[in-house]
């Protein structure tokens, strides 16, 4: 899996393909998507338009809430695939752990098969706390590859990544920007002038750093190519220890520790079916 990807939360179908080719032509080989966001056909488009070996690149797709249980996960799966218009993933993630349902166990235990069976190259989840990664590693046989989670500045998640470091499970931030607010912050707009860099850059390369794999969205081909351009400099220790100030604990999606986490009032996909708040 490439540290860098590309994420498509909030981009309309319509434009997606569009989008997701001009990330293929800037460099990026990981495309971030999900049932919820309503795009999958768009990513599925651009993988056939591209030209690239399918081989070349790897697609994260995500099941949703209402989806989860042994049977009702198998059929999503199948649903997503045939939208991506691909025979697999490279990656499957359960979206939310929604403890209110308490399916998720036996969710895990659907994409256990699908990995079995060699429709998913890797499984892991999104969103899934330490209590919630204990009960899938003690109750089942494949321990995630991945935890997905919002991770940036103000919301540094040092325990959980901890647990995944401990665990063989690589962290993937999303909102890594902070949805642009992380920009914004003196501290490392300071950080930025020292390196001749944006702070884009700046807060992405101490992503890399951190050992993250990270998931930006844009849909500027110029900002595409910046935020790939972060692999020749290096954060100092200074640096680091000014961004870890940042830390407030501040979350700007649900959390996922609230027995009702799902979506919430904001920005709907013209399906309705998302909010801003739910990646």
């Amino acid at each position: 899996m490439p540290q860098i990807g590309f994420g498509v939360f909030r981009i309309p179908d319509d434009q997606t393909e569009r989008v997701v080719l001009e990330a293929i032509e800037s460099g990026y080989r990981s495309i971030d998507t999900a049932s919820l966001y309503g795009n999958e056909v768009g990513v599925g488009r651009a993988i056939a338009a591209c030209g690239l070996p399918r081989e070349e690149l790897f697609v994260t797709t995500k099941l949703w809430n209402d989806d989860q249980g042994r049977e009702r996960a198998s059929a999503a799966f199948e649903s997503s695939v045939n939208r991506l218009g691909l025979d697999h993933v490279d990656l499957y993630l359960i979206h939310w752990p929604k403890p209110s349902r308490d399916l998720y166990v036996q969710t895990w235990q659907a994409l256990e098969k699908l990995y079995a069976d060699g429709r998913v190259r890797a499984i892991g989840v999104s969103n899934f706390q330490m209590t919630h990664l204990d009960r899938i590693i003690a109750q089942t046989d494949v321990t995630p590859a991945v935890n997905q989670i919002e991770l940036h500045p103000s919301l540094q998640q040092e325990h959980l990544r901890r647990y995944d470091h401990e665990h063989g499970i690589t962290t993937v931030a999303w909102s890594p920007l902070g949805q642009a607010e992380s920009i914004k912050d003196p501290v490392i707009g300071a950080i930025a002038r020292r390196h001749d860099r944006t702070p884009a850059q700046v807060i992405l390369r101490w992503h890399l750093q951190l050992g993250n794999v990270v998931i930006p969205k844009t849909t500027h081909a110029a900002r595409m190519r910046e935020n790939l351009g972060i692999l020749d400099f290096t954060l100092d220790d200074e640096d680091l220890a000014a961004i870890l100030g940042l830390e407030s604990g501040r979350r700007l999606g649900p959390d996922p520790d609230e027995r009702d986490t799902g979506p919430r009032k904001g920005f709907a996909s013209s399906s309705g079916r998302w909010t801003e708040s739910s990646n």
